[in-house]
């Protein structure tokens, strides 16, 4: 089985945390944002973790793992693209785009490409209503996009490898 714990780096963060706190139930979301910094998602092995760490049952820890969805419960591409599909962002194109990137890398909304480059993920507003459509790429945002754009964006990604 595997197992996760914190690096030395982040078992400083995480106690960090714990001192701003009055209650170790708050320490929560930043002790599952250490997890998915450290490897990319939350895994089962880590909640467990994180859960012996807060005197918490596994499940309390899934329960909130699952229930934000800033959390990536599996693996994802090196590049994780974010696309808004709320009303200000679907009337500006989202739809458009969302169809655009699955013929340009091949994979639906919650799939991961072949080479793990790309993750796409339709999500909820993501507060950049003015700059529709747009979407956050590795938490960066992206807005006022276009095909051509995106079509930008996706080859200087391919570039960095």
């Amino acid at each position: 089985m595997n197992t996760f714990e914190y690096t030395p780096e982040n078992e400083i963060k995480f106690q960090e945390y714990v001192s701003r706190y009055p209650k170790i139930d708050s320490c929560m979301l930043p002790a599952l944002w250490l997890v998915q910094e450290q490897i990319g998602w939350v895994s089962p092995e880590a909640m467990i973790y994180v859960a012996q760490k807060l005197g918490k049952t596994p499940i309390q820890v899934y329960e909130v793992a699952t229930f934000y969805t800033m959390f990536n419960l599996k693996p994802i591409g090196k590049y994780h693209i974010e696309l808004c599909k709320t009303v200000s962002c679907m009337l500006c194109g989202s739809r458009e785009l969302k169809k655009h990137i699955k013929e340009t890398i091949g994979i639906e909304a919650g799939q991961t490409s072949d080479d793990g480059l790309f993750t796409l993920t339709e999500v909820e507003c993501l507060g950049a209503c003015g700059g529709a459509p747009m979407f956050a790429l590795n938490g960066e945002y992206h807005e006022k996009l276009t095909k051509e754009k995106v079509d930008e964006l996706i080859k200087e990604c391919r570039n960095d490898n």
